[in-house]
């Protein structure tokens, strides 16, 4: 796998997606939303469940466990993904150039 795969399957996901959602809740899920409804009260529960998705992704990003589980899958980072290219092709692919000193790795960026 790699950060071609992982464009492809977030691509394929997105369509299938679709503008809306059907989402079946167990009763634990019901309760909580009730109690954000009450307490939060949104124009719509929609916009509820929209902000609930971008905290977790945000959490996901910030704790660290999306770029683990992006390395798992594809060994790739959510920053490859963005920038549409794995670090080693940013840092130019680990091949060496100059004297052929092994030291020498220590001024390429």
């Amino acid at each position: 796998m790699g950060l071609d795969a992982l464009s492809e399957d977030v691509s394929e996901s997105y369509g299938a997606l679709g503008e809306e959602l059907a989402v079946s809740l167990d009763r634990e899920t019901r309760n909580e939303l009730a109690m954000l409804e009450a307490a939060l009260d949104p124009e719509t529960t929609d916009e509820l469940l929209r902000r609930a998705v971008h905290m977790l992704f945000q959490s996901t990003v910030e704790t660290g466990s999306l770029d683990f589980h992006l390395r798992n899958e594809y060994d790739v980072t959510y920053d490859e993904y963005l920038s549409g290219m794995t670090f080693d092709e940013m840092t130019g692919g680990g091949y060496q150039t100059g004297s052929g000193d092994p030291d020498d790795r220590r001024y390429q960026f």
